[in-house]
């Protein structure tokens, strides 16, 4: 009976494996540096290859909160066994395989999430609404948010009476001192997760609001202050120094969300596979992630790069920024969102702040959202009816 469970589950990493290959050539490993790509701050293979890097370390760092939810909070009074996770995976590494193939970015989490859902159910599990709903929140509310920071963004830093040797620089503190504040595995007590600002306090002694308060505000000026120096010093070469760090932050992001959708549905296994770890299975999906950007990203870098605007490295700062705000957000919340629906946004939002309508492509904005819908509803359908055909016979 344990040599049965045990070769199920490796039959389940493996296809969990593929599927972090898939959205390391796909949505994760094309849309952090997509913006980068655009501006001509970075070449197509080097970007894929750093941001394979990022998101292998975002992976074993970030990945618990996304990789639970997918796993154990989707469908109640049930726990997926390994042929459900194999079709899952099966099911949204398909359906991303299609994406890739055709140069359009499906949705990633609308295709897992839709195969757990549907097999969950299929299975006899009941829905949990509040999850959905919270779900449904980030999903429909992305767009607008990003889209909205990203237009407001690429706003200001074009106007001559906001000149970016300042603007730039506090966005960077800006986005320091949310980061001093996000949640890395190992960083709290006993090897717990923790943010740095709560160890700088543990190391002083002061656990206080206001020191909290303090500490983030020292990283922020300070970051500030050392963009501040480069941005004038050189501005070409300070903005794309900027670009590129943003970028990697979006890399890490995403490796930190996404390992989720590929090993999420393990995680109920590892209650059967005792002699496998929660971290050894991040760290798995977060090398299938690498190797995946490496092999297969350039294809769909150049398709979002390319493709949905004409970016400068202005506007992509004003795409990246929002981006790694809303990531973070979701990561916090155990959410799955995809990165495609994320940057895709933010590209859209600082395009037609600069360039109106010419900035962006209107079709393949519009085939992009159908690709996203339809994803959802097609992974539902078929892990439901899979699993009920299955069951019949």
């Amino acid at each position: 009976m344990e040599l049965t469970i045990l070769a199920l589950f490796v039959t389940a990493g493996f296809a969990s494996l593929f599927m972090a290959w898939v959205i390391g050539a796909g949505s994760s490993g094309a849309t952090p540096f997509a913006p980068a790509v655009g501006a001509n701050a970075i070449s197509t293979m080097r970007a894929a290859f750093i941001v394979g890097i990022f998101g292998l370390a975002g992976a074993v760092t970030q990945g618990g909160n996304v990789s639970e939810a997918i796993g154990r909070g989707l469908v109640g009074g049930v726990n997926l066994p390994a042929m459900g996770v194999i079709v899952v995976l099966l099911i949204g590494a398909g359906l991303m395989a299609v994406g890739i193939r055709t140069g359009y970015p499906i949705a990633t989490a609308f295709t897992v999430t839709g195969a757990v859902i549907g097999v969950g159910l299929a299975l006899g599990g009941t829905p949990v609404w509040s999850k959905y709903q919270q779900i449904g929140i980030v999903w429909v509310m992305t767009p607008f948010v990003g889209g909205g920071l990203a237009y407001a963004i690429a706003s200001v830093l074009p106007r001559t009476d906001v000149p970016e040797r300042f603007s730039v620089p506090i966005l960077a503190g800006l986005v320091s001192a949310v980061l001093a504040n996000v949640e890395f595995a190992f960083l709290g007590p006993a090897g717990s997760a923790g943010t740095a600002v709560r160890l700088v306090q543990r190391s002083i002694g002061f656990e206080s609001v206001g020191a909290l308060v303090s500490i983030s505000l020292a990283i922020g000026i300070a970051i500030t202050g050392i963009v501040y120096w480069d941005v004038r010093r050189d501005l070409t070469g300070g903005l794309r120094r900027v670009l590129l760090a943003l970028g990697s932050l979006v890399a890490f992001s995403a490796g930190g969300s996404q390992v989720g959708l590929a090993v999420g549905p393990l995680f109920p296994l590892l209650d059967e596979v005792a002699a496998v770890s929660t971290a050894a299975v991040l760290f798995g999906g977060g090398v299938g992630i690498l190797v995946g950007s490496w092999t297969g990203a350039p294809r769909m870098i150049k398709s979002l790069a390319q493709d949905y605007s004409s970016l400068g490295p202005r506007r992509s700062i004003a795409a990246l920024v929002p981006s790694f705000l809303i990531s973070q957000l979701a990561i916090l919340l155990g959410v799955p969102v995809s990165f495609n629906e994320i940057v895709v946004s933010a590209i859209i939002g600082s395009g037609a702040a600069v360039g109106g309508g010419d900035a962006i492509n209107p079709r393949k904005i519009l085939l992009t959202i159908g690709a996203w819908a339809a994803s959802f509803v097609l992974a539902f359908t078929i892990g439901y009816g899979l699993v009920a055909a299955i069951s019949l016979i």
